[in-house]
């Protein structure tokens, strides 16, 4: 065993380290990444799993929701740690302010001193990149453009919750705990590696044309030139009044060479709507109902344990919006024990990353 989980479930912050140290007793952890409930003050939590693993490499953010193999968790805290066979090699560095430009560029600088190669020329199918980043400051997708330009290494991770308080997300990287910033961190894993992208919809066939938007508040104020929600409630035949209720079950997405790329409507302000991902003007998108989560991850799953003769490890970011319709299908549990025999760690995150900024879709890491 090379990939090895923990989680507790105890309420003061000392208890519930102790408790992951002494599940992982005995593991040579050489990268440890945790995702913990809003409950614990983010410092505090930070700094004792740093304490209680000092040789390993430790990071990882706020949830909105803890995934473990097996359970759906609140009010937890959940860890994967990699031994050397899994991890060859690991380098994290911290964004302190993500929205200068040029924050990419010097963390990547910072990797290349490191790994001795560009991030240009870094191999994709030896290396990968995990990203989590503060919920709450709206910079993933000019983030993940720069990382885009810069490299072909795949980076694929998150942002942070906080139980849907909607106050203060955080990462957590170095036994430190970080507002405004995002952690990067490249791997050189030991083992193959590949990735899970699923969302579960079907396109209604109806498109929604953005005419109008405000691009820095990802508010849409015209589909089809009309009122955003008029627009919007109109091609499900639904009053204005009612579509808050349709969010969940009715986002829409953004179809690229046949992938589907998902943004989910926040909320309604005035007669505009407000998304969790930016869309810009111009850009056309499909109306989505929701299908059968359950058994898309099941499908998913199986493929991934065909292409790659066997799973050891998954980290697993999951859209909170997904867990509440879970919640409203009463399947939270049905979805966690697909996970029951394959060691996984996750969080209800508020956006996934994966090849740009997702919503309402499970992006996951996957190891042979």
């Amino acid at each position: 065993m090379y990939i090895k989980t923990a989680f507790s479930t105890k309420g003061i912050s000392g208890d519930v380290i102790g408790d992951i140290k002494s599940q992982l007793r005995g593991f040579d952890t050489k990268m440890l990444i945790f995702f913990a409930s809003s409950r614990f003050i983010p410092s505090a939590i930070s700094q004792k799993v740093h304490e209680a693993f000092p040789d390993a490499s430790v990071f990882g953010c706020s949830t909105a929701g803890e995934i473990v193999s097996g359970k759906m968790l609140k009010n937890s805290l959940v860890a994967m740690a990699f031994n050397a066979t899994a991890v060859n090699d690991v380098k994290i560095e911290v964004l302190e302010n993500p929205k200068n430009e040029n924050s990419v560029k010097k963390a990547f600088a910072n990797f290349e001193d490191y790994f001795k190669t560009p991030m240009s020329e870094l191999d994709p199918g030896k290396y990968v990149g995990l990203v989590f980043v503060d919920g709450l400051i709206g910079v993933e997708e000019k983030m993940n453009e720069r990382i885009c330009e810069l490299t072909k290494v795949c980076f694929v991770g998150g942002t942070a919750g906080d139980d849907l308080k909607w106050e203060s997300t955080y990462v957590f990287a170095n036994g430190k705990s970080y507002t405004n910033a995002a952690v990067f961190a490249v791997l050189k894993p030991g083992v193959p590696f590949t990735f899970i992208k699923t969302q579960s919809f079907c396109d209604l066939g109806k498109k929604l044309i953005v005419t109008k938007a405000n691009e820095s508040k990802r508010e849409v104020i015209e589909f089809n030139n009309k009122p955003a929600v008029k627009a919007y409630a109109e091609l499900l035949g639904a009053a204005a009044e009612e579509v808050m209720n349709l969010f969940i079950h009715n986002p829409v997405g953004l179809v690229i060479d046949g992938m589907l790329f998902v943004r989910a409507p926040q909320q309604i302000k005035g007669k505009s709507m407000v998304f969790y991902c930016r869309i810009t003007e111009g850009m056309e998108l499909s109306l989505l109902e929701a299908t059968d989560i359950i058994n898309d991850t099941r499908k998913a799953l199986e493929k991934a344990q065909k292409d790659l003769g066997g799973i050891s490890g998954i980290i697993n970011i999951d859209c909170v919006l997904r867990t509440l319709e879970l919640g409203q299908k009463q399947n939270i549990e049905e979805y966690g024990k697909l996970f029951t025999d394959i060691p996984t760690v996750g969080f209800n995150s508020y956006g996934e990353i994966y090849l740009g900024t997702l919503n309402q879709t499970a992006t996951m890491l996957v190891f042979k």
